[in-house]
């Protein structure tokens, strides 16, 4: 789903005329939601954007996120505008192989319920830290958030009293973030596709992965042994016209040999690993679901299986809860989802702009950390600076790595 900023609560019928874009089939118009919202179905927005990928619903999303969104949904928004008498596709959208929960036509969600009755809605956050350029990796380590402003190129921790500190400079942008079992930080070097370990203020290379990775590399789970599993885009996300290709998903060892685990993902995104360190759970955002494997002793991934379908969002940074839950930011419908084992959603929290990643953390891991921005592009991004960490508390802590 998208969620359209409409002024819903203070003028719900100028917000409703946003459907003239979609006579007749957008989705219902929400007056009790947190922040003023319209909610379209997936298949509605995936037609608006057939339509007009440029009328201001979609003000804010780059260009990149939005064709992603309309290739996951294009088989459906064709279905509509067969029966609307419209022209029914573009050739110029590609089109997922792995992405098919569409190819029946629009549907509700499967229990027939507005995807926003959801438990929890309550939640309002707050910004802990603000003037980000884009935030990415939140971990809590040693009583602070570390996170990567990626497009500044810098890793920062930062305190709940909201005081932040840049930890490291990295020229080619940091994502993912984890530690060795002895304690120094490892961080994903994206552009030239390399892991990186702070040796006191030194970055060395752990492992060059130019070889193994399709595209830029991304986020990154450490297990309790020091093995980094990485993923990447598998293309270039940031160009007006992309090809999707899937990617793989990348095991670093402690002494730095490499070796691909498990592939044709599409574009493998937040990563976690279980608290009994046997399972290890993958974001999919082009598939818009979440995979898992079972971790053999050396490392390898086997028995791939899907773990969770996302019917209303696309899922990217994640983190694991005590309840065997996964809290995910949803970067087109600007919240984060709590989902359980099969799709059900237990819960979501809706962010100012765009969310990106999330992590449990603070005390009692109770603390919901959510880095968001209003842009993901490496240009854009920088200027305005509207990234920031918006924070919220929830009820079921943290668990599992990161």
């Amino acid at each position: 789903m998208v969620a359209l900023q409409a002024l819903a609560l203070h003028d719900p019928v100028r917000a409703a005329g946003d459907h003239h874009l979609l006579p007749g089939i957008a989705g219902p118009l929400r007056i009790g939601h947190p922040r003023p919202c319209q909610v379209m179905t997936d298949e509605a927005a995936g037609l608006a954007l057939h339509r007009d990928p440029t009328h201001h619903l979609f003000a804010g999303m780059s260009r990149s996120f939005l064709e992603a969104f309309r290739s996951t949904n294009r088989c459906a928004a064709a279905s509509w505008a067969s029966r609307l008498g419209e022209p029914t596709g573009r050739a110029d959208v590609a089109v997922p192989a792995l992405v098919t929960r569409r190819d029946s036509g629009p549907r509700p969600l499967a229990s027939g319920r507005d995807p926003w009755d959801t438990p929890g809605m309550a939640h309002a956050t707050k910004v802990l830290l603000g003037g980000l350029c884009f935030g990415e990796g939140p971990r809590w380590h040693e009583g602070r958030l570390w996170f990567s402003d990626m497009h500044d190129h810098k890793v920062i921790a930062l305190d709940l009293d909201g005081r932040a500190e840049v930890i490291v400079e990295v020229p080619q942008r940091p994502s993912g973030l984890g530690w060795t079992p002895d304690g120094h930080l490892l961080v994903v070097s994206m552009v030239d596709r390399r892991l990186l370990r702070l040796d006191g203020r030194e970055l060395v290379v752990v492992a060059d992965l130019s070889g193994l990775a399709s595209w830029h590399c991304n986020d990154m789970v450490v297990d309790a042994a020091g093995r980094a599993y990485i993923g990447n885009f598998g293309f270039d996300l940031h160009v007006d016209s992309f090809e999707y290709r899937p990617a793989e998903l990348i095991l670093v060892e402690p002494d730095g040999r490499a070796r691909v685990v498990a592939d044709d993902l599409a574009f493998p995104n937040g990563t976690v690993i279980t608290p009994d360190g046997r399972t290890l759970i993958v974001g999919e955002s082009f598939a818009a679901r979440f995979t898992a494997f079972d971790i053999q002793p050396d490392g390898s991934l086997t028995n791939r299986r899907e773990w969770a379908r996302c019917e209303n969002g696309t899922p990217d940074g994640c983190c694991l809860d005590a309840e065997g839950a996964i809290w995910y930011a949803s970067p087109v419908s600007d919240e984060c989802v709590r989902i359980a084992a099969g799709g059900r959603v237990l819960d979501r929290v809706a962010v100012s702009t765009h969310a990106y990643a999330c992590m449990l953390g603070g005390p009692d891991r109770r603390t919901l950390f959510i880095a968001t921005s209003a842009s993901d592009h490496p240009e854009r991004s920088r200027n305005p600076r509207t990234g920031a960490i918006e924070i919220t508390t929830v009820d079921v802590p943290g668990a599992g790595l990161p």
